[in-house]
């Protein structure tokens, strides 16, 4: 018997289907949608959906044999009291469906990322998910991929000393696909981002609040520092490199190649050797591995790997960026003052009818 229930609300690609678009990237390990992800996990029952539009309720029951399907996702969290509610809206909505979810008492809410458009709704999810006891996780997954795992390890570890800098490459939309590369750089440098220098793609666009490609210098409260280039990376698209005191990590293919290099003992001050890092010997893919991080916060009450805390500042990193852009270039502090600034994600951008409407 299952020991906890989910539902889910949204049941278009990141719900559902994505695995039959990466199923043959050898970047990608499956499963990969959400329903997947709790399908994999027995101590998991995936007990209804809902969705607005009936094409994708009636797609999704096809699929995966769920009988359980709503239009108003506020009946089903009043009817199925699930333990975890997948959020796979775009960003537009999920503000005001978290809060709804948290107000339920929904102990575990996945929100799929950015987490909002602005501070000031980032803020009231997060008051809300306090209020009513609800942890929230941020789909930023790369916290749960084993690869970068045991990165995070080795560091922590001490064997490479002080993180001093962090570099990432990876063309994207600050707020969008940004998200993901801006929280492994916190992720790796291991502190919180306490002011920026940003460059965004051009002066019309970060006069606007539409997503965009940028960069950006980060400073860490830990003494790190990181670079983050979501603008076209050429031959390092998602390539990343970690400097420490003693050592240095640098990976490609998006963390499935990492070399680990050290300062050799006794050697010269330039000597470096290669080291093996090691990588666990049954590697799930990063949607398994943060269902399996949920059931253990359920059990044991400990924070989700990506919080809600984690997404609000991959969001806040992202506006202080372009801030800093506005401002000429000059160093922007966090937290930021002005909680109204919001970026519309990249996902957003085309309207609000679902991606497979669109396509079709």
């Amino acid at each position: 018997m299952a020991k906890y229930r989910a539902a889910l609300i949204g049941l278009g690609r990141i719900a559902s289907t994505i695995d039959d678009e990466v199923r043959n990237s050898p970047l990608t390990r499956l499963p990969y949608s959400h329903m997947a992800c709790y399908r994999a996990v027995p101590e998991i029952e995936v007990v209804a959906g809902a969705d607005l539009y009936p094409e994708q309720r009636e797609a999704f029951k096809n699929r995966w044999g769920l009988d359980n399907m709503y239009a108003d996702y506020r009946e089903m969290l009043a009817k199925e009291k699930p333990d975890i509610v997948s959020v796979t809206t775009s960003a537009k909505p999920r503000p005001g469906i978290v809060i709804d979810c948290a107000n339920a008492k929904v102990p575990l809410i996945f929100a799929e990322k950015p987490l909002a458009f602005s501070l000031a709704e980032a803020d009231a999810m997060l008051a809300a998910c306090d209020k009513n006891g609800s942890k929230v996780a941020v789909g930023c997954t790369r916290r749960w991929d084993a690869y970068w795992n045991s990165a995070r390890d080795l560091i922590d570890s001490g064997e490479l000393g002080q993180v001093l800098q962090v570099t990432g490459y990876g063309r994207a939309g600050i707020s969008h696909n940004g998200s993901h590369l801006i929280d492994l750089i916190r992720y790796l440098a291991g502190g919180h981002v306490k002011w920026v220098f940003g460059e965004m793609e051009s002066d019309e666009k970060a006069a606007g609040d539409e997503d965009m490609m940028g960069n950006g210098y980060l400073a860490f409260d830990n003494g790190a520092r990181a670079y983050a280039r979501m603008m076209p990376s050429g031959g390092a698209e998602w390539a990343f490199e970690v400097v420490g005191e003693n050592g240095h990590l640098r990976s490609v293919g998006d963390g499935r190649e990492i070399e680990w290099w050290q300062k050799k003992e006794g050697g010269a001050r330039r000597e470096l050797e290669q080291r093996q890092l090691t990588l666990p010997q049954d590697i799930r893919s990063p949607g398994y591995r943060a269902v399996l991080d949920f059931i253990k916060c359920l059990d044991t009450g400990k924070e989700p790997t990506c919080s809600g805390v984690d997404g609000r500042e991959a969001l806040e990193t992202a506006i202080a960026l372009r801030q800093s852009h506005r401002q000429g270039g000059s160093r922007v502090d966090l937290p930021l003052a002005d909680r109204s600034l919001y970026i519309r994600s990249q996902e957003t951008l085309q309207g609000d009818l679902p991606q497979a409407f669109r396509r079709r």
